[in-house]
Order: C-alpha cells, then sequence, then structure tokens
C-alpha cells in the first residue's frame, strides 16, 4: 500500500470512528431526554390520578385504572407484573411496558389497599429517535465522505511531491549528478527538507568525484610521460631473467596508466559514440580472430547499431577476463542482436555479483592478477552506445557475460521479426558485475 493509500485509509477509519462516536453519544443523550420526559410525564399524570380520586373516587382518563391490591385480583391491562408487585408493597415506580399502541411508559403506585396506574405512550418518541438517527448517520456519511475526500487530496499532493523526489534520486543514483529536485511547491514542510537534502547530497557527490576524476586524470597524465621514459629506457638493458621482469613491470604500468586516462574519458563523457548500422557476425569473427584461441558460434546473424571500435573494446575485455581468470575454452555465441561469452572457470564470486563493478577489485582469489579496471572499462563503453552488460554465472559451471545490442535498421529495409528498434541509444543501462 503507497503512501497515499495509507493516508486515505487512516483519514477514513478516523473519521469513521469519529462519527462513529458522536453517533452514539447523541443517540444515547437523545434517548435518556426522551425517556426522562416520558417518566416524568407518567409521574405527573399518576400525582393527578391520586389526587383526583381521593377526592372525589372517580378515575379520570382512558389511560388511568385502579384495581385491587389483593392477591387474585384482575390486573389492569398491559400493567407490568414486576410493577404491581412494587404498587401492592406500597411503593411508587414507573418503567417500560407494552401498550395497546406499541411501548408504553407506564406508572403505578399503592394505596388504600388498591394499585393506582397510568399508561403514557411513548410510540411518537420512539419516531422522533429513529428519525433523529436517520439524520446522524446521513450526517456522519457525509462528514465520512466530505472528510475522505479531503485527505485523498492533501495526500495526493504529499505523494506526488514525493513521486517527484524519489524519480529524481533514482536519476542521480543511475548516475546523473547534475539532476536536481528543485523546488516542489507548497508549503516549506518536511518533504521541501528533504528534497532540499537531497540537492545539497547530490551537489557535494557530484563536486567530489568531479575533484577525484580530475585527480585520476591528473595523477595518470603525470605518470604516462615518465613510464614512457622508463619503458624506452627498459627496452635499452641487456637481455637476462631481471630486465624480463623489469620490462614486464614497466609494461604492467603502462597498461593500467592507459586504462586509467581512457576511464576518465569515459567518466567526462568526453568522446561521444560513432553508431553505425552493421552485422553483427563480422564483427564478432573479426575481434574473436585478433586475440586468444575462442570458440565462435554464429546461430543467427542480427544488424546491430554500434560503434564498432568501442564494441571492439568491450568485447576484448570480456575475453581477456575470461582468459585471465576462467578455464578454457572460451565460447563465444552469437544470436540476432546478443551476443554472450563463457569461459568454464569457478564462475564470479558472489560479492561481485551482488555488488557489481569496483575499481581496483578484481574478484580474483589471487593477488596481482590485473587491476580490476578491465570490465569497468567495458560496462562503461557498453553505456555509451547503448549496450546491455549483463554477468552471470552458468548453471553447469563458469561465467557467463552477456550483451544486448540494439537493433539497427538500414534506410528502406524492414527490422527482422522480434528484433528491437531503439534510437540512438537509451537512456539507461543496468550495472554490471565483474570480476
Amino acid at each position: 500500500m503507497n503512501l497515499r493509500r495509507q493516508i486515505a485509509v487512516t483519514v477514513a477509519v478516523v473519521s469513521f470512528l469519529v462519527a462513529l462516536t458522536l453517533g452514539l453519544l447523541v443517540h444515547q443523550a437523545s434517548v435518556r431526554q426522551h425517556t426522562e420526559q416520558a417518566r416524568r410525564s407518567a409521574e405527573a399524570a399518576l400525582e393527578s390520578l391520586l389526587a383526583a380520586y381521593s377526592g372525589t373516587g372517580m378515575v379520570v382518563g382512558q389511560t388511568a385504572a385502579v384495581e385491587e391490591a389483593a392477591a387474585g385480583a384482575p390486573a389492569a391491562a398491559g400493567l407490568p407484573e414486576e410493577l404491581r408487585r412494587l404498587a401492592v408493597q406500597g411503593h411508587e415506580g414507573s418503567m417500560f411496558g407494552p401498550g395497546p399502541h406499541g411501548t408504553a411508559m407506564w406508572a403505578a403506585a399503592g394505596s388504600g389497599g388498591k394499585v393506582f396506574s397510568v399508561r403514557v405512550d411513548y410510540r411518537e418518541d420512539e419516531r422522533a429517535v429513529a428519525e433523529l438517527d436517520r439524520t446522524i448517520l446521513l450526517s456522519a456519511t457525509l462528514a465520512v465522505a466530505v472528510t475522505v475526500l479531503a485527505g485523498v487530496f492533501a495526500a495526493d499532493r504529499i505523494s506526488s511531491r514525493l513521486r517527484t523526489a524519489a524519480r529524481t534520486a533514482r536519476t542521480i543514483a543511475r548516475g546523473d549528478l547534475a539532476a536536481r529536485i528543485g523546488p516542489l511547491g507548497g508549503p516549506r514542510d518536511e518533504v521541501a527538507d528533504l528534497a532540499a537534502a537531497v540537492d545539497s547530497m547530490s551537489a557535494v557527490l557530484r563536486s567530489r568525484l568531479a575533484g577525484e576524476q580530475r585527480f585520476t586524470a591528473d595523477v595518470a597524465h603525470e605518470l604516462r610521460t615518465p613510464l614512457t621514459g622508463l619503458l624506452t629506457a627498459a627496452e635499452l638493458l641487456p637481455p637476462g631473467r631481471p630486465t624480463e621482469l623489469v620490462r614486464d613491470r614497466v609494461r604492467f604500468l603502462c597498461g593500467l596508466t592507459e586504462d586509467l586516462l581512457e576511464v576518465s574519458r569515459l567518466d567526462a563523457r568526453a568522446e561521444p559514440a560513432d553508431l553505425s548500422v552493421l552485422p553483427l557476425g563480422p564483427l564478432l569473427t573479426g575481434i574473436t580472430s585478433a586475440g586468444p584461441p575462442v570458440r565462435l558460434r554464429i546461430d543467427a546473424d542480427g544488424l546491430v547499431t554500434t560503434d564498432p571500435r568501442r564494441l571492439d573494446r568491450i568485447v576484448s575485455n570480456l575475453l581477456a577476463n575470461a582468459h585471465r581468470h576462467g578455464l578454457p575454452p572460451v565460447d563465444v555465441r552469437v544470436e540476432g542482436t546478443t551476443v554472450s561469452i563463457r569461459d568454464h572457470g569457478p564462475g564470479y564470486p558472489d560479492d561481485v555479483l551482488r555488488d557489481g563493478p569496483q575499481r581496483f577489485r578484481t574478484g580474483a582469489r589471487e593477488r596481482g592478477n590485473g587491476h580490476g579496471l578491465g570490465l569497468t572499462i567495458a560496462q562503461g563503453h557498453a553505456e555509451a552506445i547503448g549496450v546491455e552488460l549483463l554477468l552471470d554465472n552458468h548453471p553447469d559451471g563458469g561465467a557467463v557475460a552477456e550483451l544486448r545490442l540494439p537493433a539497427g535498421v538500414r534506410p528502406g529495409v524492414e527490422p527482422p521479426a522480434g528484433q528491437r528498434v531503439t534510437g540512438e541509444q537509451p537512456t539507461r543501462v543496468p550495472p554490471a558485475a565483474h570480476r
């Protein structure tokens, strides 16, 4: 149940309980008032009967009656037996009982061996109470309906402002740190404070991330020149095992520097994608033939909209990852606009699948084997050209990387059945895990 429904239900329940409580209180007060009024009327009539009988010896009124108090004497029609016994004992009292036209208020008293009783019809009072109950029910229903509508309206305004803030927060979470919630309208309340806090947090994160990106780029640029000179100097060293070790480490540092520069360019989105419509099969054939051996299988070739240079970089990094951390054979399968790469190693660790790409975190149990930027770069290029990169473990063992490319259509050519056609590139690409 969303917030709007929660508020509406809460308002409805509270309104109903308030209306029910007030209705019961008014009903009880009305019943008590009519009961006391009927009781006073019956007692007044009984007093008049006693006074008239003591003066004239006559019974005046159709609702009055006098009977003998002796046992076995006939009782007045309708007089409650409990009230008659009280009068026989010489007491005076009143109570509800049956009458010829419905409920009646009876009053009785005993005097001189006789029982005096009078009856006051309660039918009109019952009608008045019933009419009041109907009025209360109608008024309570209208009040609850109006209150619920007002609550729904207020809840909708709050919910709408919160949804706006949530959409912007999700946009920020996808990496767009320039997104801002801005003024939401309405009062300066907790929702406005939340929006201001999210905007402030986004601005701080953007500033810090920009600083880290500049630092990474600056470090890579500063290291590039001396490392290039160091690599040249290492090539001039005399042959030998120490020379090979130095050259290997220098090459590693040079590769790391180039990867850092590429990550910086991806973070800055400095290079626009050069998209074109090409068949996927020949692209993969050329990419896979330039590296270590793989088993390429093309089940169905499809046209895709992609940047060949960036796709080469993505697939090359995935293949390097499979060869470095997995076991042969490495299978590459093309099916329409989807490419899957599978090795037969231990698969991705759970924390890698759960947390996604982490720079300088390889996911390998051994240390010093890779620097964790390969799949980070692959994911960055995938996002730039609208490719969905998904990583998982195969049920039979091994890591599986799947690339889902946007379908491409040449002018004047209908797209193949079942292929989806996109624009330049989608606005959101789910994060991929890496090793």
